[in-house]
C-alpha cells in the first residue's frame, strides 16, 4: 500500500510540474535569430547593435526564420521616449510575405535626414502575432557628424556683407 501511494504521489507530482511550464509558443519557434544592425558600408546589414548614432542611416532589422514555410513578417519601429514625439508612436512600419524556402528577412528604416535622439523599439510580428521586441537607443555623437552619404555636415558661415543681386528690368 505504501508503494502504491508513493507511486501515485510521484506521478501526480510529475503531472503537476509539467503543467507549471507552458509549452513554447509556435510563434517563438519561428525565430532563429533577430537583431538590429548598422550599415556595413556596402549597403547591407552589419554586426548586431543596440545603440546607434543619429547619422546611422539606415538601421537594419534582420530576422532569420527557423522554418522555410511562407509567413508574413512585419516590423514596427516605435518611438518610446523621443523628444517631440508622443510615446509609443510608430515611426516606420513595413511587412514582407516570405516565399517557399526563404528564411531571412532584412528590413531597413530611415528618416528624411538624421534620426532624432531618444529611445526606440522594434516590434516584430509573424502572421500578426507579436514575437519579439528589441529596444535600442539613438544618440548624438560629439563633434561634427558625417551624413549617411558620407559628407561631413557643417554649418555654413553667414556672409559678412551680403549683397543682393537683382535682375534689372528689361528696357522698353
Amino acid at each position: 500500500m505504501r508503494v502504491f501511494f508513493t507511486l501515485l504521489f510521484v506521478s501526480l507530482f510529475a503531472a503537476v510540474s509539467s503543467f507549471g511550464q507552458p509549452p513554447e509558443a509556435q510563434e517563438m519557434r519561428w525565430i532563429e535569430e533577430m537583431y538590429l544592425a548598422k550599415d556595413d558600408g556596402s549597403g547591407k546589414a552589419g554586426q548586431a547593435a543596440t545603440s546607434f548614432a543619429v547619422n546611422d542611416v539606415p538601421i537594419y532589422c534582420v530576422v532569420r526564420l527557423s522554418g522555410a514555410s511562407p509567413v508574413t513578417v512585419k516590423m514596427n519601429l516605435i518611438a518610446v521616449a523621443v523628444e517631440g514625439v508622443k510615446p509609443e508612436t510608430p515611426v516606420v512600419s513595413t511587412s514582407y510575405k516570405t516565399k517557399d524556402n526563404q528564411d531571412r528577412v532584412n528590413f531597413s528604416g530611415r528618416p528624411d535626414r538624421l534620426w532624432t535622439t531618444g529611445k526606440y523599439r522594434a516590434d516584430v510580428f509573424i502572421n500578426d502575432t507579436l514575437v519579439k521586441k528589441l529596444d535600442f537607443e539613438i544618440w548624438k555623437p560629439a563633434g561634427p557628424l558625417k551624413s549617411a552619404l558620407g559628407f561631413q555636415q557643417k554649418q555654413s558661415p553667414k556672409p559678412k556683407n551680403p549683397t543682393i543681386k537683382r535682375k534689372s528690368a528689361p528696357r522698353s
